[in-house]
């Protein structure tokens, strides 16, 4: 079902005086947004449009990475996606609408807080339903989008090694950073959610300009994502941005101006030309690998896919529905042709002789979203999976079995802080590692390419090919992830 947000975008040096946008958007004439490398060429009215598939990617992709913690027990992956992807689920619904000023693409549905969150719901509740959201909408607008890629929790420390720790995590500082290749620079991002006011958009910018202050000397983007939207109202993004002139940014490992640029956009589309886009892609879809790896073998299949990463073209946004991927459905179309006289293993090796990949997908568990990736991609994640074990080996009280019990007389902001710094230790030595990870997950990756599904998950046989497919799912893949969500599981149009 596509759902259509409406985006505000608007420069500005800092928070605005006037009042933010609440009904507007139902009488202003929307332009339809253009391209998906940057901001529009003016401020106005813009009404993008995507799929609930896009939403739900950016939704799994978003905030703390929970990994180091999930090393032994890469079962828990399930419910770090399930956290992610529920509330969405539970408190998302939509409206029918007929605009004033339609925009090509839109199919006369927004996105809406449902009944349930409406009349059901307590406070505590809608305050993290609002987080969910901001943070969701936040990457799917600065990804889908803007072009940025991949980004990452700012918790962490942030672009600069030698900033780490002036990135304190008691200050109030803003949610993500991430890195524009397009516009070479750093953008720091706040991101907001729920019934977003003024005076909650000025605590955004506050945030903004503590961490644009330390930032400083390098160029960047202060960002601002407002996902506003009240019972009865659609949803709709509102997007703040300054600009901050400075020095370029840095390699990933710290050592001068980076030689290898990733590209704009998905890291997924520049992987054949750069070793550092691999390892960012890998990290990214590490709890995928994990919920991949721990899924029992009876929950695995893996679905045809066109090998042709160029097949599936996006005009915006990050992923291809496979509907409208006409390679893939026409080649599995000829596949069901040929199962009918052959057996599974000679068939797998049949429909990669006739250019289709087999992507290994499985349903997380508690939800109708189902996850999935390459070979080459499953092979690289499981690389650094071994890397990243290694690390938490040697790293006392990182892994959650190993923690001791915290001391109850800490505070619960003593003991956060704490974890925080089991993880910070455990991303420096991530970043220490990554000359000799490019090697690595390199040299995985393209083994991958030539493996079997039963090599690759360490399991005599091979999981269960889908020829057939699910008429109640909806998909969409990039060049190396698949995602696809239940058609009848999608927000309700409210009657």
């Amino acid at each position: 079902m596509p759902t259509a947000s409406t985006c505000r975008s608007c420069s500005v040096t800092g928070p605005r005086t006037s009042h933010k946008p609440r009904r507007q958007w139902r009488t202003a004439e929307h332009q339809p947004w253009a391209g998906s490398n940057g901001f529009p060429a003016a401020d106005g009215w813009y009404a993008p449009t995507t799929t609930w598939r896009e939403i739900i990617k950016a939704a799994t992709e978003v905030g703390r990475d929970v990994t180091p913690h999930l090393q032994n027990q890469p079962r828990y992956a399930h419910g770090e996606l399930v956290a992610r992807v529920s509330p969405l689920y539970a408190y998302l619904g939509a409206h029918s609408v007929e605009p004033r000023h339609p925009v090509p693409g839109s199919k006369g549905r927004r996105l809406t807080w449902n009944p349930v969150y409406a009349h059901g719901t307590e406070r505590s509740a809608k305050n993290a339903a609002g987080y969910r959201l901001g943070m969701t909408m936040t990457e799917w607008a600065c990804r889908s989008l803007l072009g940025l890629g991949q980004t990452q929790h700012l918790e962490l420390g942030g672009p600069i090694p030698a900033l780490y720790d002036t990135f304190k995590p008691k200050k109030k500082l803003p949610d993500l950073w991430g890195r524009h290749e397009a516009e070479e620079m750093y953008w720091l991002i706040e991101a907001k959610g729920g019934d977003v006011g003024l005076g909650t958009l000025r605590k955004g910018w506050a945030q903004l300009a503590a961490g644009s202050k330390i930032l400083g000397a390098y160029a960047h983007r202060t960002v601002l994502v407002g996902a506003s939207v009240r019972p009865g109202d659609d949803l709709f993004l509102t997007i703040d941005h300054d600009l901050h002139p400075g020095q370029p940014p840095i390699s990933p490992d710290g050592s001068g101006i980076d030689e290898e640029a990733v590209g704009p956009g998905n890291l997924e589309d520049h992987l054949s030309d750069s070793d550092d886009a691999l390892i960012g892609a890998a990290r990214a879809q590490m709890l995928t690998y994990l919920a991949l790896r721990s899924a029992p073998a009876s929950q695995l299949r893996t679905v045809p896919v066109a090998a042709d990463r160029t097949s599936r073209r996006r005009r915006t946004g990050l992923t291809t529905p496979l509907e409208h991927d006409g390679l893939t459905l026409a080649m599995r179309a000829d596949a069901r042709g040929a199962a009918l006289q052959a057996e599974q293993q000679t068939l797998r090796a049949g429909i990669r002789s006739m250019g289709l990949d087999d992507f290994l997908t499985c349903r997380i568990p508690g939800t109708e979203v189902h996850l999935g990736m390459s070979r080459k991609l499953f092979a690289a994640c499981e690389r650094l999976h071994e890397e990243d074990l290694a690390i938490a080996r040697r790293t006392p009280g990182l892994r959650a079995e190993d923690e001791p019990s915290f001391d109850q007389e800490l505070s619960d902001e003593a003991q956060e802080e704490q974890r925080l710094t089991q993880r910070r230790i455990f991303r420096e030595q991530q970043e220490e590692a990554r000359p000799r990870l490019r090697l690595l997950l390199r040299d995985a990756y393209e083994r991958g390419a030539t493996s079997d599904w039963s090599e690759l998950l360490r399991r005599p046989q091979e999981p269960a090919l889908d020829l057939e497919g699910d008429a109640s799912l909806l998909e969409a893949a990039t060049p190396e992830t698949y995602l696809a969500v239940s058609r009848y599981d999608l927000p309700p149009v409210r009657a």
